[in-house]
């Protein structure tokens, strides 16, 4: 999705060498676009050929003419892959689907992926700890939480299977292409942990030629964070390497008037070191082998929540010793081939391999309760797919997946140096799955699609079907209608916990969800296009943790319906001027609960609504400057609602100042006006921010 724009120079560069023709700079779903052909491709948009980048990619040190540009209804040509599992374009899908790319992550100052979503609509983002980059991610689309959302990379799952939800502000930005963000569940396509959405991460391919780029940031906090990414082709072999630190200490002052506390959060301080590499060979004019890995590390101060009175942040407790560690390598193998002599017939086959390591060493309250939660688990995984086009009208997706994932969770308590293993064994998943569609006219078109699913923890199978259709009015005017029934299997730590607060329950069933929407895509001329979904999404046989029955631990304890509407507007309001607006609302109902008392309330965090409003003015030249608003409403942070946290509203400021052709001063303040808030009862926001940074491209 775009929001506001950037049509500078280096945009038009950075936009033809992803194969878009997009050159927005805020996310949104909609941009100013030049009038360049994009060539269609039979392979995989992840892996372009060689004759494919020297083609149709402009590199990135050569000058290029100004371009006049308007707003037009080419975002609808933005290529996407998580609809589909194969390339498609937003116009394309039945299904509504947000994008922001990395160019616009750049403007925005997004050090994060987490960072990165803010201004999407559909999904809450914010976190639940916090404003720092590094604070623990929280996705919460249509009523889900951040377990029943499924984290890809490059199209492949990197979900915990302990722990469920994939930590996204571990993720800098700096090696990503774009970010496609998926709501209303995709279990048909990619299973389990899809039952509210799914999030793509794409990263960045070799470009032609040898290309450096360079940044330094420092802001607040003591935030100091360098990247570089360097990346070429040499005959038919391409390459990119990249490297990412980031620090800072983020002992920030808070004031919470319920907890009568004053005073600076400690221990808060972060170290990112994140590495990455991709290899890419053109074998033949019809075969492609890719490499890609990346390496995330990350250690940081965990200072705790402030005790508030009366609610939930009563089990708080501030401490300037806890730790957490974390490791992660990503790597997978991915063969492209084009069968036949055509190109309607493309096979991609991957292998993959992730190692991950988690450690929390608790060093708050009484020795006797203080000890260290460790997760290792490593992933092996495969997945097939063909994607044939049957005929001019008629196209069909087929594969099987499957995952092996060995895991050991565990917890050593220092007091008696007793090591408690809650589950060490490996876990098996495999699916097979198939979607086929179908125009019957050039206006009107269906897909149906289904999905096996097998997995070692669920005791069985699960099949997920889905149906969605598109017929356009007229040219400008394009309705869209979809069902697709979701599951979520419990994660390991729902099932044998035994370690703090929280029992596992091994009898849990997975979660099932149906989630239905029906929108529509309105063009307003050349200047602007309106996106409108209805959506309700039901989830049932909902685990959450109960603590009212005589052992607590986690049940199978209701179901949820959640009904809202995502809107989205973009307009260019006049020369160089652009502006949008975009407004998510989410109304959870726990239908059915062991716990009579939460019937007919709200479900706790997921039921916030929010807007985004946004203009900025932008040159040729490649002079931006751009003022956000970011509104969340008040939410209850239980499911009886007798607790809940107020919403706030905050202003954002970007800039983006080119010094010549290869530098770029970037600045930005969040929360201008210093606007003070909890996201969790007891965990404040980090108040106003900045930084700057300086860019070089050669």
């Amino acid at each position: 999705m775009r929001n506001i724009f950037f049509n500078s120079q280096w945009g038009i560069k950075f936009a033809v060498s992803s194969l878009t023709a997009t050159l927005g700079i805020l996310s949104g779903n909609y941009t100013a676009t030049a009038e360049v052909k994009i060539p269609e491709r039979s392979a995989s948009y992840l892996q372009p050929t060689a004759q494919e980048i020297s083609q149709n990619v402009t590199p990135q040190n050569e000058s290029q003419p100004d371009i006049e540009l308007t707003v037009t209804g080419k975002i609808l040509n933005q290529p996407v892959y998580s609809p589909f599992r194969r390339e498609g374009t937003v116009k394309d899908s039945t299904r509504p689907i947000y994008v922001i790319t990395g160019e616009e992550m750049e403007a925005q100052g997004a050090r994060t992926v987490r960072e990165a979503l803010k201004f999407l609509p559909g999904i809450l983002p914010d976190g639940t700890v916090g404003t720092e980059p590094h604070a623990l991610s929280g996705q919460y689309i249509r009523g889900s939480n951040s377990n029943q959302v499924l984290i890809l990379l490059d199209g492949r799952p990197i979900n915990s299977a302990g722990y469920g939800a994939f930590d996204l502000s571990e993720f800098t930005t700096d090696n990503i292409e774009q970010i496609e963000v998926l709501p209303g569940g995709g279990s048909t396509l990619y299973g389990s942990d899809a039952i509210g959405g799914v999030i793509n991460i794409i990263t960045r391919r070799p470009t032609d030629k040898i290309t450096t780029q360079a940044k330094l940031n420092v802001g607040s906090y003591g935030l100091n964070q360098q990247n570089i990414q360097i990346s070429g082709r040499t005959g038919n072999v391409g390459w990119a390497v990249g490297y990412n630190r980031t620090q800072g200490n983020y002992n920030y002052p808070v004031s919470i008037l319920e907890a009568n506390y004053q005073g600076t959060r400690k221990n808060n301080d972060v170290l990112f070191n994140n590495a990455n590499i991709k290899l890419d060979a053109d074998l033949d004019k019809r075969n492609n082998l890719a490499f890609s890995a990346e390496y995330l590390g990350k250690e940081q101060g965990v200072p705790g929540g402030i005790p508030v009175p009366n609610t939930a942040g009563a089990f708080n407790t501030l401490t300037d010793k806890n730790r957490k560690y974390t490791d992660r390598f990503l790597s997978d193998l991915t063969w492209n081939s084009k069968l036949g002599n055509g190109n309607d017939s493309l096979l991609t086959a991957r292998v993959y391999g992730d190692f991950i390591n988690t450690e929390f060493d608790n060093r708050s309250g009484a020795f006797s309760t203080q000890q260290k939660f460790e997760e290792a688990q490593k992933s092996y995984g495969t997945q097939v797919t063909h994607s044939w086009k049957i005929a001019s009208n008629q196209s069909l997706v087929y594969g099987f997946d499957y995952r092996n994932i060995t895991t050991r969770n565990s917890n050593l308590k220092y007091a008696t140096s007793i090591e408690n293993v809650s589950y060490d064994n490996t876990i098996e998943q495999g699916a097979l799955f198939a979607k086929y569609d179908v125009n019957f006219t050039p206006a009107f078109g269906i897909n149906l699609g289904v999905r096996q699913d097998f997995s070692s923890l669920a005791n069985g199978g699960f099949t997920s079907p889905s149906v969605g259709a598109k017929y356009s009015v007229y040219d400008s005017t394009t309705i869209r209608a979809n069902y697709i029934k979701n599951f979520h299997i419990p994660t390991l730590f729902n099932l044998y916990a035994n370690g703090g607060f929280y029992v596992g329950n091994p009898n849990l069933k997975p979660e099932k969800g149906d989630s239905y929407d029906i929108g529509i895509d309105q063009q307003l001329g050349n200047f602007g296009l309106l996106r409108l979904t209805y959506f309700n999404n039901t989830i049932s046989d909902l685990i959450a943790y109960n603590n009212a029955v005589p052992v607590a631990t986690y049940e199978n304890v209701g179901k949820v319906r959640t009904q809202g509407i995502e809107a989205s507007l973009n307009v260019q309001l006049a020369k160089n001027i652009y502006g949008f607006v975009n407004y998510t609302v989410n109304d959870p109902r726990i239908l059915e609960s062991t716990n009579s008392k939460e019937i007919g309330k709200e479900l706790r965090f997921a039921g916030a609504d929010s807007i985004n409003v946004g203009i900025s003015y932008e040159t040729p030249k490649g002079l931006y400057a751009g003022l956000i608003m970011h509104s969340l409403g008040k939410y209850p942070t239980n499911n009886t609602n007798t607790e809940s946290l107020p919403g706030y509203t905050t202003f954002d400021m970007k800039m983006r100042v080119p010094l010549n052709q290869t530098l770029a001063l970037t600045g930005s303040v969040d929360n201008i006006f210093n606007q003070r808030y909890q996201l969790y009862a007891g965990y404040p926001d980090a108040g106003r921010m900045f930084q700057v940074g300086l860019n070089a491209s050669f």
